[in-house]
This record gives structure tokens, sequence and C-alpha cells, in this order.
């Protein structure tokens, strides 16, 4: 961005044929030689225009230290002018388009959209304007925001401290610019759990409130420069209430942001502040106070929603209909029990409340929504009648899966639907609302689907406290204004954009690439997630200390880019792309030597035991050392009290790991513990010569005083990392093969392991060689170890059929990519799969025979109206159907909340390998929409672990499968 109008196009800002035919016109100076153009904009537009244009002056002045003049007049003579103004309410952009100077086709009667260009001596003494007219006034504002974020104000300038470079010339390029009306109408987010934004507001913005019209404006404007226009306000007890302060609704009008209310707010009602006092100046007869129950209190609760549809029908406003308890909770009637009754009660509030509105603010008002959340889904489901008119708002299952969508039925309903959506979540099973830890390319899944099936109406999004969800949400907001911009192979290209216009373009690339490891490391296991015992330690070359040496590579090319960005960008770049990284990793290393020590004491190290203890600890103070940084030393203290992983009134993410110390004694002795054994060496080593791998084996001692130990291999082909030595804790001994010089064939053979006054351990190594030949000549993936994992990105071949096919969608799932079956609309295929299904085909080949568990990775999508299942075979026998869970229950610790903690669902059946050989193993959609991101099957040497065994050796997919090593004791 070092140049004007070196940025990428913005969202949905689509450059017209005129732009390339006037490329050889001059750009448009906004400032030069110290000037800068003045802004016009007519003071009978719409305020909220008004005070955008205000804005526009403020950003040329950040880039340039010019502050423009602000008109309201046109001046006599002028060299140039930003001309600003809505179709139908500015006479000076009325009177170009009826000269024919300014193509407004495409733009009026549009929603929200605009047009920016350049017009030559547009009226009297002005020799160039550039002219940003808008369809209505948001169109006008989004064109104005347009303008100064090519100029080089970021979004984020205030939210995230994004520098805005300063420069003496600022230009624009001549060519027309069009912004297209949006492909969701209305767009925002739920401001939700937000006690971090609530003690940072009342710290630093408003100390006598908390979260008032002071942090509104700022939250305002964000939205507006994202192209948002909606907005669910902060509503638990800990903070204010919107319509306290009446300033709120004023200036969101003002600034054209419509506002709603959530699923329990009827009305713009916020039960949590203003039931219990409305219901104390409304005591029932005998003095009694009446309850929030409809079926007890009708007349008390429709007086209550009666008084804010009066007090807030002036502004433009979302209306929310149906009821649920207070603060979230279940909707209560004591006097209906029973599904059919509820239904009843819930039809006669919908048509109680559509009555208010038509009597307080118009019958035409819109949009008036119904959200099916929770409890209400099934009630709707049971024959709740919504009004045609009346958006339907459908909830995802609170972790990025949509639970439901409109059939045919409901697609052509007037009213159109919309989605709310978690990129942040308090609740059943686990709370994530610490980081943005939601996979985009999840994101970018799911919102595709459901814009294939018709839900464009209005989309919401929970961002919790805002802050931490910079980037999910910029991508969520980039996708409901243009759906179609980004294909399933280009999140990581937003990203690679949208890092570029924060931190410049050559650190965009880079940046993407740290940015998609973060989440796919998240989408492993979210950090607010991280337990004791989830990961093991002993399988797969220390399954939990590779995840951990691949969170420190990341982290070390996370401190590569720091140290090079400018260093105005230090405290942006820490709060957009350091404390995540750096916050999931330290959160992830202190459990991961919270259970190395726990296994340490169940093995029955000394020192050892100790020593990992002190490092869990030492992790849990770096993280809150790490946040205390971002609270009182970024952007000078401005976060004080925003970003806490740890708050008092909400769900906290893991916190400090208890840990065991082993009292010291002064003794030392031997001890050994090879990979795949929690204790001793039972399980032998295994080698392939496909797959090449590296094993460990665990020397360690049982007291506190040096021991000295000694390593011998049993074969002179099998290498060791180290021979022997002293020591008081303990040391990693990896263990490989020397595949030029080992024999062909299965061989068995040891490692003896000695010390502690002659103690020795025989470590059994099994190696299946089958020479370098047999390896070069292997086509597909190849059994070894006891299992064949595949990631189902990695096809041999895919065949569409029906109308339906498998898509790679990058970026998604726990590896490079997962694999789905679209369009999200076809029909499903029960039967004649291998001519009527979509399929994807991989060779393998086994050299065992049997009949064997194949398990399916699939990403848990829902659809409570239907199934979510797909179909597997192996070469021509019949396919087995698995049907994965496609309910959201909101339970804990059912297959649900399984899959949603894991990210995945495992679903299992078996296939028979009646010869060794090459074999095909096929995967059929049943269902569309379903992604799958990896298949394992197991022929008998499969151990259990959290994630999927490492993908075996394919000779093009993954000719040199890495078994490096994992994260190691510091010091040792």
């Amino acid at each position: 961005m070092a140049a004007v109008g070196a940025a990428p196009l913005l969202p949905g800002l689509l450059p017209t044929t005129a732009h390339a035919a006037s490329a050889a016109r001059p750009d448009f100076p906004l400032v030069d030689a110290g000037a800068a153009v003045a802004v016009f904009v007519d003071a009978v537009d719409d305020p909220a225009v008004i005070r955008a244009a205000g804005d526009l002056q403020a950003d040329i002045e950040r880039v340039s230290g010019v502050r423009p003049e602000l008109l309201h007049t046109l001046p006599d003579r002028a060299a140039g002018l930003v001309l600003v103004g809505t179709l139908g309410s500015s006479p000076v952009i009325d009177k170009l388009v009826d000269d024919g100077r300014l193509d407004v086709s495409h733009v009026r009667g549009r929603w929200e959209a605009s047009v920016t260009q350049v017009v030559e001596h547009p009226v009297p003494g002005v020799e160039r304007a550039l002219v940003i007219a808008g369809s209505d006034r948001r169109g006008t504002i989004y064109g104005v925001y347009d303008t100064s974020e090519r100029i080089g104000v970021s979004p984020w300038y205030w939210w995230a401290d994004v520098p805005v470079e300063r420069r003496d010339t600022v230009t624009l390029p001549a060519g027309r610019f069009l912004r297209r009306e949006p492909s969701v109408r209305y767009r925002g987010v739920f401001i939700n759990d937000e006690q971090n934004l609530t003690t940072w507001s009342h710290r630093t913005q408003e100390p006598d409130k908390n979260i008032g019209p002071e942090t509104y404006k700022r939250i305002f404007e964000l939205l507006l420069r994202l192209k948002a226009n909606y907005l669910w306000p902060a509503m638990h007890p800990y903070s204010d209430f919107f319509n306290k302060y009446r300033e709120n609704p004023e200036l969101a009008d003002e600034y054209g942001i419509v506002v709603g209310s959530s699923h329990p707010e009827a009305l713009l009602r916020n039960g949590v502040h203003e039931w219990e006092p409305w219901a104390a100046e409304h005591p029932n007869a005998d003095g009694s106070l009446p309850v929030y129950d409809y079926t007890v209190n009708p007349a008390v609760i429709s007086d209550y929603w009666r008084a804010r549809a009066r007090q807030n029908a002036a502004y433009e406003s979302s209306w929310t209909l149906g009821m649920r308890g207070l603060h979230d909770s279940a909707l209560e009637t004591k006097y209906a029990t029973t599904i059919p009754e509820k239904v009843v009660v819930m039809n006669d509030i919908i048509a109680d409340q559509r009555r208010i509105l038509t009597e307080e603010v118009g019958a035409a008002v819109e949009p008036q929504i119904f959200i099916p959340y929770k409890e209400v889904l099934e009630l709707y489901n049971a024959g709740v009648q919504v009004p045609d008119d009346v958006t339907l708002i459908w909830p995802d299952d609170n972790h990025g899966n949509m639970r439901q969508l409109p059939n045919d039925t409901e697609r052509a309903r007037s009213g159109g639907n919309g989605i709310y959506y978690h990129l942040s979540y308090w609740g059943r099973p686990k709370s994530y609302l610490w980081l943005d830890t939601t996979q985009l390319a999840k994101v970018w899944q799911e919102l595709r689907r459901v814009y294939e099936h018709g839900v464009d109406r209005m989309w919401i999004f929970n961002v919790g406290d805002l802050k931490s969800i910079e980037t999910g949400l910029s991508f969520s907001m980039d996708m409901a204004w243009d759906v179609d911009r980004w294909g399933p192979d280009e999140v990581e290209d937003f990203l690679a954009e949208w890092e570029g216009r924060q931190f410049g373009r050559r650190y965009g690339r880079e940046i993407a690439a740290i940015r998609t490891e973060y989440y796919r490391l998240a989408a492993e296991l979210r950090p607010e997630f991280i337990a004791p015992g989830i990961l093991s330690v002993i399988h797969h070359g220390d399954e939990a200390g590779r995840r951990m040496a691949a969170y420190d590579a990341l982290l070390e090319r996370v401190r590569a880019v720091a140290a090079k960005v400018p260093a105005e960008y230090a405290d942006a770049f820490y709060e957009l792309v350091e404390y995540p990284a750096h916050g999931a990793y330290l959160m992830n290393l202190k459990y991961y030597w919270a259970d190395r020590n726990a296994l340490a004491v169940r093995q029955g190290r000394g020192a050892g035991a100790n020593r990992f203890a002190d490092l869990a600890l030492a992790a849990h103070a770096d993280e809150q050392a790490l946040t205390l940084r971002y609270n009182t030393q970024v952007a000078g203290g401005k976060w004080d009290g925003y970003i806490n992983p740890y708050p008092s009134q909400i769900p906290k993410a893991p916190g400090r790991p208890t840990v065991t110390r082993v009292p010291r004694t002064e003794t030392s002795g031997l001890g050994v513990a090879a990979e795949g054994n929690e204790t001793g060496v039972a399980r032998p080593l295994l080698f392939s010569s496909y797959t090449r791998d590296r094993r460990f084996v665990d020397v360690f001692n049982t007291g506190f005083l040096t021991l000295d130990w000694a390593a011998e291999a049993g074969a002179s082909w099998v290498r060791l990392s180290a021979s022997g030595g002293s020591l008081t804790e303990q040391t990693r001994v990896w263990i490989d093969v020397d595949w030029e010089r080992a024999p062909e064939g299965t061989l068995d053979t040891s490692v003896t392991i000695t010390g502690g006054g002659g103690r020795s351990v025989e470590v059994p190594v099994r190696v299946v060689n089958d020479g370098a030949r047999a390896r070069r000549r292997a086509r597909g993936f190849v059994e070894a170890n006891g299992y064949v994992s595949i990631d189902a990105a990695h096809f041999e071949q895919r065949v569409a059929r029906g109308g339906a096919h498998w898509r790679v969608v990058r970026g998604l799932g726990r590896r490079t990519g997962a694999v789905e079956a679209v369009p999200s609309t076809a029909a499903s295929v029960t039967s004649d799969f291998a001519s009527r299904a979509p399929e994807l085909r991989y060779r393998v080949r086994f050299s065992s025979t049997g009949t064997f568990p194949v398990t399916v990775f699939r990403l848990p999508s829902l659809d409570e109206r239907a199934y979510r299942r797909v179909a597997v075979a192996l070469d021509d026998q019949p396919a087995a159907v698995l049907t994965g869970q496609a309910v959201a229950t909101g339970n804990r610790g059912d297959a649900w909340a399984r899959n949603v903690e894991d990210g995945v669902e495992k679903l299992t059946t078996t296939v028979t390998v009646a010869a060794p050989g090459e074999h095909v193993l096929r995967i059929f959609m049943v269902d569309a929409a379903i992604a799958v991101d990896q298949i394992v099957v197991d022929t008998g040497g499969l151990p259990v672990s959290y994630l999927a065994a490492p993908e075996s050796h394919h000779p093009v997919f993954n000719p040199e499968p890495s078994y490096e090593p994992g994260l190691d004791v510091p010091g040792q």
C-alpha cells in the first residue's frame, strides 16, 4: 500500500468497462502540494450521510495531515471537489444524473448500491469532481468508506490500531467504480457475553456507564466501515441495556445502523434489566409481582412490549417476534405443558405482537424476524404459524454448524430467510469466548450452503466481545456482501488480501499462511477446549508433542514477520497475529507439559516429573504475562481490561493446570518407556520401509541423583540419536533405520538400555522392509504399521453423477483441506450408489487380509429434518451406509457434544480385504453437503489417539512421510 491506488479492490467494489476505457485520464488528487480538495454534501441529505462525509474529511487528514473543508454549499470556483450524495436526496447529484453526466443505471432503485466516478466540470466553477453517489443513505455511506479504505484507512484503524500510512500526495484512479447491491440485505453482529467489553468500556470510555453511547459510536462506525448495517446490542446483566440511554437508538439512526434484538428479547425489550422494574410497577391485584409467562400474565407482558414499540417507532429498527424466557432461558408456560399447547401459545404471542406493531409502528414495518433458537425450533417444527412477511432466522448449533435450512415453501416466503451464526459462544458442551478460532474455510462452507438454500435476507454473527474476532468478522462481512467472490480454493487468498491491507502487500501472503495454520491447529482442538489427557503423548511419535512442534514452528514464523514489519505496525501485529498465535500456543503448551507430568508420575520418574510440573506452570505464567502486555502496554494501554481469558462472570479458558510434584529422594534408578507404551516396552517399535518412521524411547531417572546410562542397537542398521551419557531427569532417544543397509523382509531386533547399577532393558524393534524397488513401484496409499491413513483430499479419482460432485475446500478440516459433496441442494442418493452417487476413489495397497474397521472422519454438519450420511465400499463390494449425527441436542457428553468438541465425527464400518495387493476404497455421497476430512483403515495395529494417524505413504501425495520429533524438553 505504498502507493495510492495500489491496494487490492475492496469487497464488492467492481471496476466497470468505463474504468478500462478511461485508463489514460489523470488520477484525481485528493491532496496535492499541501492542499486538500473540499468535500461537499448537501445539507438536505440524510444526517447519516452528512456524518459519514465528516469521517471522510477526517480520513483524508489521517493520511495526509491536511484537513479538507466540509461544505454544504457549492464553491464558486474550485479545481477539484468531492461530491457526496444520495439519489433523490441530493439536488446536485440528481442534476448530474438528469444531465447524463453520471451513470446510475446499476445503482438507482437498488439496495445500498453506489457508484464512484470522476466527472469533468460537474457544476459551474468546478473543474473536476470525485462523485460518490448512493442508491440510498447506506449506499452513499459505503461509497464514502470505500474511498477511505482505498486511500489507506483500514476499517480496523481504531479497533485494531492499524496505522494509516502518511503521504503528501493522495490520489485516486479516475476510473468509474461500481458497488452493486449486497448478496445479503441485512448484515450484522450480536455483541454478546460482553463482560470484557464492559470492563474496558467502563475503564476507558465511559466511567459512569457499562457500555454507553461513546462506545456504541465506535461500534457503529466499525460496522459501517465493514459494510455491515445491523446490530443486536449487548444484553447481559453486567452491561447497561441499550435503551437505558436514549442517545443509543438516536445515534444508531444517525449513523444508519438498524438495531434489533436477540432471540430472548422480543420487540426490543431487554428482559435481563427491564422486566423486573416493569413488573414492580404493574403488580397483580393481590400485590404479587407478575411473572414472565404469557399463559399467566398476557396483558402485562403485552403492555410491556407495546411501550417499547411506541418508544422506538421512529427509528429504523428490527422487531423480534416470539418469546423465550428471561436472560436466554427457555420459554416458560405454566398452563401449556405439551408441545401442541405451547404451539398454540406461541401463535397467540406472535399475533399479539403483530397487532402491537401495526398499531404503534405501522402495518408494513420491516424487518420483523422470528428466531427458532433451541427449544423454539422444536415448536416451530411442530406447527408455529409465522406470517409470510416475517423473516425466519435459522440458528446454527452454536458451534458453526447450521441446524436446519429452509425448504421450498419457506424459501418462497416474502419475508425471506436469515441465519444466526456463532463465531463466539457461551454454553454447552463447551464455550469458546477468548480467541477467533473458527476456521474461515468452515465459515465459507456453511455460508455458501445457506446462500444456496436461498438464505439471503439477514445474516447475524455472534462476535462475543467483538475484539479478537477481527479476522473472522471481516471475512463474514465480505461473504455477506459478495458471497461469490471467494471460491473453495480461495479462502487463503482472502487472508492474503486482507492482511495485505492491514500490514502491506509484501507481508500479506506470509501472514495469510500463518493464519491458515493457526486456524488448522484450532480445528484440531480449539485452545479453549484443551483439557488433561485429550491428546496422546505416547503414540504416533508423541501426538501432542508433534502438535506442539507445529505450534512452535508457527510461532517462529510469527516472530520472523514481527521482526520485519515497520515499528508503527507492532501494536496491530500483536493484536491481530501475534497474541492469538502465541496465546493458543501457550494454552496448549501448559497442558502438554501437565500431561507429561501426569505420565511421568505414573511411570515412576523422579526429578523429571518435577521438571514437567515446572514447565507447565511456567507456560501458564507466560500466558498471563502475554495477556498483561496486551492490556497494559499495547497501544499505550488502550485496551485495559478488554483481553481476558479468565473473566469473572462468564466461562473461562482453561486455567492453571494441575500438576503433581514428587518428593526428593537421594537415589537414582534407570527407567525406560518406549513409544506406544504408557509404561515399559511391551509394545514393540514398528518401522516400515514405506513410511520410514522415527520412534522414541524415553530414558529417565527414577530418583534425583545423577544416573549414567548407555544404549546399544541390536543391528548395525538401527540408528540411535544418542548412545549414552549422564542424566538427572530424562532424555528422549530417537530411533530410525538405515534403509540402505537394512536387509529385506520382516526383521526383529532390539535396542538395549543399561544403567543404574547394571539394570538392562531390552526394547523390541520390528522392521518390515519391502525394499527400495517395491517402494518405487508402489501406487496409491500403502498399508504400514497396522493401518492405512488417508487425507480425503488426496483422491485418485472423483466421479460426478446426477448433477452432484465432490469438491475440495482448501483450509478446511484438520489437514490441508476436506472434500465436500455439492451442490448442497442436491437430492440424496439412497441406492445404486455405483451408478447414481458422486464418488471418490482411493487406490490402496494392502499387505494384510481380513475384515477391518474403516473410519470416515467427517465434519459435523447437521440437518434436523433429514440425515447426514455417506457410503463406503471396497472395490465392487456392497457399500455400507454410515449415518452421522444430524441433530444438535445441546447436551454434554453425547454424540453431538463430542463432535463439536472434536471438530469431526468418526463414522466406522468394516471392509473385507480378501487378498493382499491393490484395491480401491470408494466413498459415495448419500446426502449433500457432507464433508469428509480423513479416512483410516485399522488392519490390526492402530493405537488409540485423538487425531487420525499420520497419513500413509503415497508416491504423489506423501512420498516422504514426516516423522519429525515433537517438542524438546528445554535444557535437555
